[in-house]
C-alpha cells in the first residue's frame, strides 16, 4: 500500500507529494471537481482529467493491494509460502501476474492430476520427465492399481500426463511468454454460423474474417462480438496465422517446450513427453489463452467505446447555449400532430398546444394561426425544432409563419431531439409535470434544450442521448460511472444559479448528494429566492464539507455578496478583499474591472494559504466574473429543399451538424432525417489517426455527398470539399476522384490494417457501412 503514490506518480510523470496530497484529499471526501478547481497549491496544477485517471488507478491498486493480501494469507495458510514467491507475489503489478502465481496454490475442484497424485503416481511423472530413457509402459507396470481407477499402463500413463500437463500449465512465466506471443502474432477470426447466412447477412463482412488481436480495432471487435451474441458468428483465436496444415502443431508447443528445457533426442520417453508437451497446449492452454485474449480485446474495445460516448457527452453538453430567450418548443409529428410548449426566459412553461397541420387532418392555416398566436402573446425569440420524423415540413411551415407576420422576430432552429422521448415518461419528468400530458413533455424539453443544454440534458440518463458506439454491448457499470464523470465535470465548470436550477442539476454539483438537491429546491420554495452563499448552510443535511465542495460552483447572481455571482470561492473571499483594498477601490468596483486587473501581478497577493494559482485564477474570474466556457451560440442553415435522403444527388455541398463521432468517423445531421457517415478517411486532406482531432459532436460542418444508398437508406458524405464525385445513379455507388489532398485511415472490412490514402468514396464500404449503423442504434 506504501507503494500506491510512487507506482501513480511514475506512470502520470509527477511528484510523488502531488500524488500523496490528491490521495488524501480523494480519502476526506473531496471530489475531483473541487480538488481540480480549488486546490490547485497542493495537487500542483493537475486538471480534472488527470485526477479522474489518478482516481481510477488508485482505486484498482488498492484492489490489487487487498487482492495481494488474500493470496498471500492463503498460500501461508497451506504451508507453502516461500521467501521468494512471496517476493514475486508483492511485486506483481496487474491482477493477471498476481493470479498467474496463485494458480498452482488456488483451492480447485479435483482434477483428474489430483486423482493421479492421489493414486500415488506422481513418482512416475517425475521418473519419466526427469530420466527419458525410461520406457513408459514398462515404468508404467509399477504403478497399475485397478481399485484406485488405474488398471493398467494406459490409465497409469494417462494419469502421469495429466500431473505433468498440470503442473506444466500453472507455471507463471510461461503463460507470460506465451500471452506476449500470442498477442504479438495470433489473429482473431471469424466465420459464420452453420445456416445463418441468410438471417445474418448484416454480419456478412465478418463471414471469413481475420486481423491481428492487437490491432483490431474498438468498433470491429464489439462488432464481432455482437455478431457471435446473436448467434450469427463464431469467433476463435488462430495461434499460427498463415500455417496452412494446422494439424502440424503450433509455434506454441515450441514455446513449451523451450521454456522446460525439453528436445526429442530419440530417447525411450521422448515421444510421449512430446505428447504431453502437445497436449498441455491444446488441452490446457490454447483455450485459456484464447478466452484470455478474447477479453483482452473485449475490454480495450469497451474503454474505448466508453471513451468516444464520453467524449461526445461532453461536447454535447458544452454545446453553446441560446441563452435566457422566451421559447417555443416544437416536438414534430404526423398522426399524433406537432406539440408545442413555450416557455419563458427562465424555462418556466407558459402554454402548451398541439396543431395538426400534416396529414390526415392538414389543418396547415389554423397550426399557423395558433402558431403566431403564440409567438406574439409571449413574445417568443426562439424556436426550437426537434430534429425527429417531420422536422424539415415543421421547419418549413415555421419559416412560412414568420414570413407571413413580419412582426414575430423570432429565429428558427432545428435542435437534436435525442432522449427528449425518454425524458417525457421519466420520474424527473412526472415530478416537474404531474398534470401535463407525456406528449407535451417532450415539447418543453426540446425549448429548454436550446436555451441551456447542460441544464436540461442532465435530467436525462445520459446512455439515452444516443452519442454512443455499441453503448449496450459494453460494461454497463463502467459506462456509467464514466458518464457521471464527465456530466458532473461539465455542471462543475460551468457552474450553476442556486436559485433556478434544478434537482437534476444541483445532484451533479460537486459535493451535492440527490437528497441536498432536493432540500436547496425546497428551501429555496418555502423561504424564497438565496440572498447570499451563506444561507445555504440553513438548508437541512447541508454540513461544512459539503458547503466547501458546493459553494464555490453555486452561483448567486444579484445577491447581497457581488462576489456569490463568481467562481471565487467563499475561503478566497478575504483575498479579493486585499487586493481591492490595496488599490483603493470597492470589492464592487473592482469585480470586472479589466483595465486594473491586467495591470496586477498575481505574486503580489500570495500567502501561506493561496498561493500563486489561486490567485491567478481569480484575477482571472474577477476579470470576466461567471465566464461561461461553452462557445458561441450558432446554428446550420439546412439547404431548402432537400428534406428527404431520395432529395440528395452525388457531389452536393451542404451544411450540417456533427451528432455523434466513432472511431471511425462521424455521423452528420443534413437534415434529411438520416444521419450522413463521414469515414475517418474522408474529414480531412491530412492522415487522421483520431477523429475528435478533427471534428466534435454539435460542430457545425459542411460536407459534399460522395453516395445514397436508397435501398439501404444511407448516406455517404466528404468533407475533403475538392474531391470530384461523379454524378451517378443514388442506388449504386458513385467513384470518386481524388481531390489534390490526401486522406489515410484503416480500410473496411478485409480485417488487415492500411494507411495508404483513399479517395472517399471508399469510405462507405459495406462492412463500415454496416457497422456504422449498428454503432449509430447502439
Amino acid at each position: 500500500m506504501s507503494q500506491i503514490p510512487q507506482i501513480l506518480a511514475n506512470e502520470l510523470k509527477v511528484d510523488q507529494r502531488q500524488i500523496a496530497a490528491v490521495i488524501q484529499l480523494l480519502d476526506e471526501g473531496s471530489t475531483v471537481p473541487f480538488i481540480a478547481r480549488y486546490r490547485k497549491e497542493v495537487t500542483g496544477g493537475l486538471d480534472d482529467t488527470q485526477l479522474r485517471q489518478l482516481h481510477q488507478r488508485l482505486n484498482y491498486l488498492r484492489e490489487l493491494d487487498d487482492r495481494r493480501q488474500v493470496i498471500l494469507k492463503s498460500i501461508d495458510e497451506q504451508g507453502k509460502l516461500t521467501d521468494e514467491l512471496a517476493q514475486r507475489i508483492k511485486a506483481a503489478d496487474s491482477k493477471t501476474e498476481l493470479e498467474d502465481l496463485y494458480l498452482p496454490y488456488k483451492p480447485k475442484r479435483r482434477t483428474k492430476g489430483q486423482i493421479a497424485i492421489e493414486a500415488g503416481i506422481e513418482p512416475l511423472a517425475d521418473l519419466l520427465w526427469n530420466d527419458p530413457t525410461q520406457q513408459p509402459e514398462q515404468a508404467a507396470a509399477d504403478y497399475i492399481d485397478a481399485d484406485k481407477g488405474f488398471a493398467d499402463s494406459k490409465a497409469v500413463l494417462d494419469g502421469a500426463r495429466a500431473i505433468l500437463m498440470e503442473r506444466f500449465a500453472e507455471q507463471a512465466e510461461l503463460l507470460k511468454r506465451l500471452r506476449s506471443h500470442l498477442w504479438q502474432t495470433a489473429h482473431l477470426t471469424s466465420t459464420v454460423a452453420p445456416g445463418k447466412e441468410k438471417e445474418g447477412a448484416k454480419f456478412r463482412d465478418y463471414f471469413e474474417f481475420s486481423e491481428l488481436f492487437k490491432t483490431i480495432p474498438s468498433h470491429r471487435t464489439l462488432a464481432l462480438l455482437r455478431g457471435r451474441n446473436e448467434g450469427f458468428l463464431q469467433l476463435s483465436m488462430d495461434a499460427d496465422p498463415g500455417e496452412d496444415d494446422k494439424t502440424a502443431g503450433s509455434h506454441c508447443e515450441v514455446i513449451i517446450a523451450d521454456f522446460l528445457n525439453f528436445e526429442h533426442q530419440g530417447r525411450a520417453a521422448d515421444d510421449w513427453l512430446r505428447q504431453v508437451i502437445q497436449w498441455t497446449w491444446r488441452v490446457k492452454l490454447s483455450l485459456h489463452m484464447e478466452t484470455e485474449l478474447m477479453a483482452k480485446v473485449r475490454e480495450r474495445a469497451e474503454e474505448a467505446a466508453i471513451q468516444v460516448f464520453a467524449s461526445n457527452l461532453k461536447d454535447l453538453l458544452m454545446a453553446a447555449p441560446a441563452g435566457a430567450k422566451a421559447t417555443m418548443g416544437l416536438d414534430p409529428g404526423v398522426r399524433t400532430g406537432v406539440k408545442v410548449a413555450v416557455v419563458d426566459e427562465t424555462g418556466k412553461v407558459l402554454a402548451t398546444n398541439t396543431v395538426f397541420p400534416f396529414q390526415p387532418q392538414n389543418q396547415m392555416d389554423k397550426a399557423m394561426r395558433t402558431l403566431a398566436m403564440l409567438c406574439k402573446q409571449y413574445k417568443v425569440e426562439l424556436i426550437s425544432i426537434g430534429n425527429g420524423t417531420h422536422s424539415r415540413e415543421t421547419d418549413k411551415m415555421v419559416g412560412d409563419m414568420l414570413k407571413q407576420h413580419s412582426e414575430i422576430k423570432a429565429s428558427k432552429v432545428i435542435v437534436n431531439e435525442a432522449g427528449a422521448s425518454v425524458y417525457s415518461a421519466s420520474e424527473q419528468a412526472a415530478l416537474e409535470f404531474p398534470d401535463m400530458d407525456v406528449s407535451l413533455r417532450g415539447a418543453v424539453s426540446i425549448a429548454r434544450r436550446l436555451q441551456d443544454p447542460l441544464a436540461e440534458l442532465v435530467k436525462i440518463e445520459p446512455k439515452s442521448i444516443g452519442v454512443g458506439q455499441y453503448q449496450h454491448d459494453v460494461s454497463q457499470s463502467q459506462l456509467a460511472q464514466s458518464l457521471d464523470a464527465v456530466v458532473e465535470d461539465c455542471v462543475n465548470a460551468v457552474g450553476v444559479d442556486a436559485n433556478m436550477a434544478s434537482a437534476a442539476l444541483l445532484q451533479r454539483v460537486s459535493g451535492l448528494s440527490k437528497t441536498l438537491a432536493k432540500n436547496i429546491v425546497d428551501y429555496r420554495d418555502n423561504n424564497g429566492a438565496f440572498a447570499n452563499r451563506k444561507q445555504l448552510l440553513e438548508v437541512p443535511r447541508m454540513g461544512p464539507k459539503a458547503f466547501e465542495q458546493a459553494a464555490g460552483f453555486l452561483r448567486i447572481n444579484k445577491g447581497e455578496q457581488p462576489l456569490d455571482a463568481s467562481a471565487v470561492h467563499p475561503e478566497a473571499y478575504t483575498v479579493v478583499e486585499r487586493i481591492a483594498a490595496a488599490n483603493n477601490v470597492p470589492v464592487q468596483e473592482l469585480i470586472g474591472n479589466q483595465s486594473l486587473i491586467k495591470g496586477l501581478n498575481a505574486a503580489d497577493y500570495t500567502d501561506e494559504r493561496f498561493g500563486l494559482p489561486t490567485v491567478t485564477d481569480i484575477l482571472a474570474e474577477l476579470e470576466k466574473p461567471g465566464r461561461d466556457p461553452r462557445p458561441e451560440f450558432k446554428t446550420a442553415n439546412f439547404k431548402d429543399g432537400v428534406d428527404k435522403v431520395s432529395d440528395l444527388k452525388p457531389g452536393m455541398t451542404l451544411e450540417g451538424v456533427v451528432t455523434n463521432v466513432a472511431n471511425f468517423g462521424a455521423f452528420v445531421d443534413i437534415g434529411v432525417h438520416q444521419d450522413g457517415l463521414v469515414h475517418i478517411s474522408a474529414l480531412s486532406n491530412k492522415f487522421v489517426s483520431d477523429p475528435r482531432e478533427v471534428v466534435k459532436a454539435g460542430q457545425i460542418v459542411k460536407v459534399k455527398v460522395v453516395e445514397v444508398d436508397l435501398e439501404r437508406n444511407r448516406i455517404g458524405l466528404t468533407m475533403r470539399l475538392d474531391d470530384e464525385i461523379a454524378a451517378t445513379s443514388t442506388s449504386t455507388k458513385p467513384t470518386a476522384k481524388k481531390g489534390s489532398g490526401k486522406a489515410g485511415g484503416k480500410s473496411s472490412g478485409t480485417g488487415k490494417a492500411k494507411s495508404r490514402p483513399q479517395p472517399a468514396n471508399s469510405a462507405m464500404g459495406n462492412a463500415l457501412a454496416d457497422a456504422f449503423a449498428k454503432a449509430k442504434k447502439g
